[in-house]
């Protein structure tokens, strides 16, 4: 039984991380499905942005 040729390269990985890095983003995980999608999951700190309006500071304090 021979094997399906791969959907994805180490470089395509490498060059993902590497444009998030380049981007200030701090990768946390790495995700590549069957199909060879990529999918980078980043680190998420607190946000100091400030609600843009009211209903997001709303449910910023009432989120289930």
């Amino acid at each position: 039984m021979s094997r399906r040729p791969s959907t994805f390269r180490q470089r395509d990985v490498a060059a993902a991380i590497k444009a998030a890095k380049a981007a200030g983003c701090e990768v946390a995980r790495i995700k590549v499905d069957k199909d060879g999608h990529i999918t980078i999951e980043l680190v998420t700190t607190g946000s100091s942005k400030e609600p843009a309006v009211p209903l997001d500071e709303w449910l910023a304090t009432h989120a289930c």
